[in-house]
């Protein structure tokens, strides 16, 4: 849209390209591309953590404390 594009345009839209360059459409895909990544891994160890205290409950090897952590 660069910086002619109307103010109703750019209040709808989710992203804005504030300059001219197509290029940065390339660098704003590779960002929102790491980014899912980290989510995505993030995601991961959030689960196997869940997933690893749930067991030591189940066990009986966790305390009130470690749940509390947990849930930090």
């Amino acid at each position: 849209m660069g910086l002619a594009g109307s103010d109703a345009a750019i209040e709808a839209s989710d992203v804005v390209i504030m300059n001219d360059n197509l290029n940065s459409i390339k660098s704003a895909i590779n960002i929102s591309l790491k980014t899912m990544k980290i989510v995505k891994e993030n995601i991961f160890f959030a689960l196997l953590i869940k997933i690893l205290f749930l067991t030591l409950g189940a066990l009986g090897l966790a305390s009130m404390m470690m749940a509390v952590f947990l849930l930090m």
